[in-house]
């Protein structure tokens, strides 16, 4: 029997809803000391497509980034991270299934998710999330545990029933149960391996903090560069249209939409004793004359 060739790689179409962005500025290269992020809320930068045929089907590996000027305005270095939205949270139990001793896994209570998150914690809507794990610090802040990782299996409501002795880090045993506030979720890995059974995968401890993360996508950075002239801006002073006002000296570049650019006052300065010119000046004016409209002024 032949076996084709498929591609592996599948096109994200996440909802905005479980994306973060998070972004830091720099106005050189040359001061920065710190890195402080700030967040942007996705949904009101990030615009994903739709399939052509269907409008209400969002066309995967396509979205669009919103740059608003309230935010981007400023010259200099912009690091822009888009990644998968973060849920903290706390560890309620380690225990096992009532029906399966040899399934372990982590008991987290829904109370104490944000309410607009806890839709992810219904039956099945977890399976492949990721699970990152906080040191156990009491009183201080909390680092991650770095490149401890585990994926969830499954996730169903459940209910704990008795006391299980057999296994210090599983203090209840759970069924499944659709009523319940309690959503148990098995990991990988979680069983020891056959040739050392007594070597069982840490899964966490009851009230350990840990950070539930989606695997949607993976994490993207990107790098702008606000400046302040842009090809375009540039090409104005060289093609645009302008004019010299000869009554008082002021020079006017417009964009190619005949609206005005920028504008600068021409004169000179000569020699207080014998008026010999000595220097033109082209100075900025920052405060714009609208009376040098191209249009009023080609069609006088």
């Amino acid at each position: 029997m032949a076996t084709g060739n498929y591609g592996t790689i599948r096109p994200a179409d996440v909802s905005v809803d479980d994306v973060e962005i998070l972004y830091s500025y720099t106005p050189n290269r040359e001061l920065i000391t710190s890195v402080e992020l700030l967040s942007l809320d996705p949904a009101e930068v990030l615009i994903p497509a739709t399939t052509p045929n269907n409008v209400n089907e969002i066309l995967g590996g396509l979205y669009t980034l919103k740059l608003p000027t309230s935010v981007f305005g400023s010259k200099g270095f912009y690091t822009i991270m888009i990644r998968p939205k973060e849920i903290r949270t706390t560890i309620q139990d380690c225990g096992v299934l009532i029906d399966n001793q040899d399934v372990k896994g982590l008991a987290f209570d829904i109370n104490q998710i944000p309410t607009e998150l806890q839709s992810r914690f219904e039956n099945g809507n977890l399976v492949g999330y990721r699970i990152e794990y906080l040191k156990e610090v009491t009183g201080v802040a909390q680092d991650k545990i770095q490149n401890l990782f585990r994926i969830i299996t499954s996730n169903n409501r459940a209910l704990p029933i008795t006391q299980n002795q057999g296994n210090d880090n599983a203090s209840q045993a759970y069924t499944f149960n659709d009523n319940s506030t309690t959503v148990f979720c098995t990991l990988t890995p979680s069983s020891a391996p056959s040739i050392k059974p007594n070597a069982v995968p840490f899964i966490g401890n009851p009230q350990q903090s840990v950070i539930i993360t989606n695997t949607f996508f993976n994490p993207v950075m990107l790098e702008i560069e606000m400046v302040e002239y842009d090809d375009e801006s540039l090409a104005y002073a060289l093609y645009s249209n302008q004019t010299k006002s000869l009554d008082d000296g002021i020079y006017t570049i417009y964009n190619f939409g005949n609206q005005i650019y920028k504008q600068y006052n021409l004169f000179e300065v000569k020699d207080q004793f014998t008026g010999k010119p000595l220097y033109e000046v082209r100075e900025q004016k920052f405060t714009i004359d609208p009376t040098k409209d191209f249009d009023d002024i080609t069609n006088f």
